[in-house]
């Protein structure tokens, strides 16, 4: 389980890539059925993105520039 959750965004590409690829070559599969589990994988990257991204009180501040404080 600790393998899933250090990797999960890279097991959630690879899931995602492969359904793109099925959806792709077997054009017999019902449409529904495919949006179904397109929704589905939808859902499971936003858990994905909970479990791995950084939240704002976490995430260093970009640093920004000033373009009319050009010091020469």
């Amino acid at each position: 389980m600790l393998f899933v959750r250090t990797h999960a965004a890279r097991i959630y590409a690879l899931a995602v890539a492969v359904l793109a690829l099925v959806a792709h070559f077997v054009p017999a599969l019902p449409s529904a059925l495919v949006l179904g589990v397109v929704a589905a994988a939808l859902g499971f990257g936003e858990a994905v993105h909970r479990v791995t991204g950084s939240t704002p009180e976490t995430a260093s501040p970009a640093e920004t520039v000033d373009p009319f404080e050009i010091s020469e």
